[in-house]
C-alpha cells in the first residue's frame, strides 16, 4: 500500500496530533495526597519531596479550596502523628477527635464537594512503622484488620466518602465493608490497595510521615512478609479480584511506573475503576533530574502521567496534580 498510507499525515501538525490524540489528561483524573499536621500556620516542606508540604488544619482549608478552583475534585488524606501518639496498636488511629478525623471535618466543612479519600492503615500511628499489629517478630492479619475497620467506621463517621486501605492485610477489605454496613454506611466507598508492592520507592513519603519500620530486635525490617514481591505478576491479578469480591470500588496498583505492566494485566480483567499511585520516589526523581538539568521537568511529568493513563488507568494519585493542571490551563 506504500505510499498511499503514509502515517506521518496524522503527526504533521499540533492540530492534528491533538484531533486524533488517543490519551488525554485532564484535572478530574487526579487523586491529589495531602499531609496534615498539629499546629497552626504550618506550611512545611518535605527535604525529600521538593515543592511538596505537610500542613496544618489552617493551611489545609486553604489548600483544598485551591485545588478545588483549579478543577482538582479528589484529595487523599494522610496524617504524620506525634510519636508520644504511637503504640503497636495504633490507638490514636481511633480517636474521634484525631488528626485524620479533625482533617475530615475541615475539608468537608470549607469545600462539601470535594472528595476525601482517607488512608486506612496502622503505619502512621504504630510504635513499629508497620501496617500493622506486631507480636514475636510477626505482623498480625486478623487482629489488624479489625482494627482497620474501626478506623475505616470512625472516617465515615468523620464524614470520609472512601476509605482507602494501604496495608495489604489478606481479607482486610471484606471485614471493613460488613463494619461499615453494620455502622450504617452503606454509600461509603472503599479504594483498596489491591496490587501495592514491597517497593523501594516510598522513602521520601515515609520522611513525610515518619513512618519508616524501625530496627528493632524481634520486629521485621521491612514489610515484605505482608506487601507484594516485585517479581510477581499473576498474584496482582488475583489480589485484585479477591479485593473485588470482598467489596472494593476502587482498585489500586502502587508505585506507578515500574509496574505499568500490572496495571494493563489489571485492567485486562476487571472492570471497576483502576487508580494509580505515582509515588514519592518517582516523584523525587524527577524533581533532582530537572534540578541537576539532566530532564526537562515538565515534559517528562507529562509523558510520565500519559503513560499511566495510557497503560489503563482511570484515576492518578499523584503529587504533580498541581504541577500538570497548571500545564494545561
Amino acid at each position: 500500500m506504500y505510499p498511499l498510507i503514509r502515517n506521518r499525515r496524522l503527526r504533521a501538525s499540533s492540530a492534528i496530533r491533538h484531533l486524533v490524540r488517543e490519551t488525554i489528561i485532564t484535572p478530574s483524573d487526579f487523586l491529589v495526597p495531602l499531609f496534615v499536621v498539629e499546629g497552626k500556620g504550618v506550611k512545611e516542606e518535605i527535604s525529600s519531596m521538593p515543592n511538596y508540604y505537610r500542613m496544618s488544619l489552617d493551611k489545609l482549608e486553604k489548600e483544598v479550596l485551591e485545588l478545588w478552583n483549579m478543577g482538582l475534585c479528589a484529595v487523599l488524606l494522610f496524617v504524620k502523628v506525634n510519636d508520644n501518639l504511637k503504640d503497636n496498636k495504633g490507638t490514636e488511629a481511633l480517636n474521634p477527635d484525631g488528626l485524620m478525623q479533625r482533617a475530615i471535618k475541615t475539608i468537608k466543612n470549607s469545600c462539601p464537594d470535594m472528595l476525601v479519600m482517607t488512608d486506612v492503615a496502622l503505619d502512621p500511628f504504630s510504635s513499629y512503622g508497620h501496617d500493622g499489629i506486631v507480636t514475636d517478630g510477626q505482623i498480625l492479619n486478623d487482629e489488624t484488620s479489625e482494627v482497620l475497620a474501626e478506623m475505616s467506621v470512625s472516617h465515615a463517621g468523620a464524614g470520609a466518602d472512601f476509605v482507602a486501605p494501604s496495608d495489604m492485610m489478606d481479607g482486610r477489605i471484606l471485614t471493613i465493608r460488613e463494619a461499615l454496613e453494620d455502622e450504617g454506611f452503606h454509600n461509603t466507598g472503599i479504594m483498596s490497595y489491591s496490587a501495592k508492592y514491597a517497593s523501594s520507592f516510598y522513602g521520601p513519603f515515609r520522611d513525610a510521615l515518619d513512618s519508616a519500620p524501625v530496627d528493632i530486635k524481634n520486629v521485621p525490617k521491612d514489610k515484605t512478609s505482608y506487601q507484594m514481591d516485585a517479581a510477581n505478576r499473576f498474584e496482582a491479578i488475583r489480589e485484585t479480584q479477591m479485593d473485588i469480591d470482598e467489596g472494593a470500588d476502587i482498585v489500586m496498583v502502587k508505585p506507578g511506573l515500574a509496574y505499568l505492566d500490572i496495571v494493563r494485566e489489571i485492567r485486562n480483567e476487571v472492570d471497576v475503576p483502576i487508580a494509580v499511585y505515582q509515588v514519592s520516589g518517582e516523584y523525587a526523581m524527577l524533581k533532582a533530574a530537572a534540578d541537576k538539568g539532566w530532564l526537562d521537568h515538565d515534559s517528562v511529568m507529562m509523558e510520565q502521567l500519559i503513560s499511566i493513563k495510557r497503560a489503563g488507568a482511570n484515576i492518578i494519585a499523584s503529587y504533580f496534580a498541581k504541577d500538570a493542571v497548571q500545564i494545561m490551563s
